[in-house]
């Protein structure tokens, strides 16, 4: 049974840095995709940052491009997101996601066919 656990979220003030974590289990984790998708407060889920399994490409959405860094420790089974700069419109329920392929946009339908979903690490950004 695959298992994406987040950690790490909490609040902080605007300008300031943070570091979220994805733990995985239950799947191969070097071959596959892990990503993050956050959902705002009354908003739609979209795409974050995604990182591939075999060949580390990595994608970012243009809203956090220049200021999150996605990694991941295959030795650790592990994805982080290293976040900067943080603004208040930052603040979203950030969810840990892997699938063979992570798609930079956010489809529902593609979504729960292909991928696995943490339950989600709240990041609250204060101005």
């Amino acid at each position: 049974q695959v298992r994406l656990v987040e950690s790490g979220g909490k609040t902080v003030p605007a300008g300031a840095s943070l570091r979220i974590s994805c733990l995985a289990s239950g799947l191969p984790f070097s071959s596959y995709s892990m990503g993050w998708f956050r959902q705002p407060p009354g908003k739609e889920r979209e795409f974050v940052a995604g990182i591939g399994g075999t060949d580390n490409t990595i994608n970012y959405a243009d809203s956090v491009k220049g200021r999150f860094v996605i990694s991941r420790d295959n030795a650790k089974d592990t994805v982080y997101l290293q976040m900067n700069s943080l603004r208040p419109e930052d603040t979203a329920v950030y969810f840990c996601v892997s699938g063979l392929v992570i798609r930079p946009i956010y489809d529902p339908t593609y979504s729960d066919r292909f991928y696995y979903w943490g339950q989600g690490t709240q990041v609250t950004v204060s101005s």
